[in-house]
This record gives structure tokens, C-alpha cells and sequence, in this order.
């Protein structure tokens, strides 16, 4: 492939202008890169399980620096056994000893129609909505829902016993708020 931005080109044929912007970044920031000192354990100890939502920005919200925290993402700041499995290597291997998860207002899993998305996807992708067996976390109470993944991460036995703290994010403030 060639490294020509006018040359290279997304799946659907046209211009990666994005990708491009992206890999010109990359460039500004590795000539000034700094932290090849910092090793991969959490200075803090801690480990944060969010949302992906692109409002949410872990650090900043949280005043962290890089290096501060281990932060894993999915949509819905929901404990998956992917979540289980990055969560055991982190406490295991990296030494973190205390968990927080972060969910917020204005989740598009919050109210989502699972039969819905299921048959939505099977259009897009030519696969029977049959065939398609993912559970998308959806939900109907953001609160419940945040206290069911404590929950889950408290009780899980595959996990260290350490403090598991519940915070939902206000897109409308930046406000974190905990719930118990």
C-alpha cells in the first residue's frame, strides 16, 4: 500500500483524509515523545472500566495524567468478560487495587432495542438477525444498571476484593456523581 495520502484509500475507494490527519499527528507527537519511562503499572493503582462515549474523556474528567491509571472502554462502561479478563491482568500482573467504573447521562445503550439493533445489523451485514448472538447491553435504568456491574466486579470470583467505586458522568455538567 502506498504511503501516499492520495494513493491510500478506505474500504468503500475514496480518500482516508481522517486516517491521513491522524498519522500527522502521531508524527508531531513522537518528535517530542517523553514518557518512554513510564511503565505499564498504574502509578494511582487504580483501574477505570467507562463508557466509550467520546464526551467522556476518563482522564481529564478525573485529573489524570497518563501513566496515572490503567482506563478500559466498551460501550457501556459494561463488565464483559473481555472487562473480567483486562481487570484480572491489571490487578495480577500490574499490581491495581481499586476499581471504578464510570457510566453517563445520555447513553445511546440506554432504552436501545436489542431486537431492533439485532435486525438493523442483519441489514447491514447480509447475516440472519437469527444469527446474530450478541447481547448489546442494552438497559432501562442508567442507576440499576451501574450497580449491577459493581455488583458483578464485588462478586466476582476471579477478582481480587478491592474497593469498586460507581460514578455516572452528566454530559450536561462534566458533574460525576457516585451511586451507592
Amino acid at each position: 500500500m502506498s504511503d501516499d495520502p492520495a494513493q491510500r484509500a478506505t474500504p468503500q475507494g475514496g480518500p482516508s483524509t481522517e486516517f491521513d490527519r491522524l498519522l500527522e499527528e502521531n508524527r508531531r507527537y513522537a518528535a517530542t515523545f517523553d514518557r518512554s519511562a513510564l511503565t505499564a503499572a498504574p502509578v494511582s493503582g487504580l483501574v477505570i472500566v467507562a463508557c466509550m462515549d467520546a464526551r467522556l474523556d476518563v482522564h481529564e474528567v478525573l485529573g489524570l495524567r497518563i501513566g496515572d491509571a490503567h482506563v478500559i472502554r466498551n460501550a457501556g462502561g459494561l463488565v464483559t468478560d473481555d472487562v473480567i479478563r483486562s481487570l484480572i491482568v491489571s490487578m495480577e500482573l500490574l499490581g491495581t487495587r481499586e476499581i471504578a467504573i464510570i457510566e453517563h447521562t445520555g447513553c445511546g445503550l440506554h432504552g436501545v432495542d436489542q431486537v431492533a439493533l439485532r435486525e438493523r445489523v442483519a441489514a447491514t451485514s447480509g447475516q440472519a438477525a437469527a444469527s446474530i448472538d450478541i447481547d448489546f447491553g442494552g438497559f432501562d435504568d442508567l442507576a440499576e444498571n451501574l450497580r449491577t456491574q459493581v455488583a458483578i466486579l464485588r462478586e466476582h470470583p476471579l477478582l481480587r476484593r478491592v474497593p469498586v467505586h460507581g460514578l455516572v458522568f452528566d454530559v450536561a455538567t462534566g458533574r460525576l456523581e457516585e451511586i451507592h
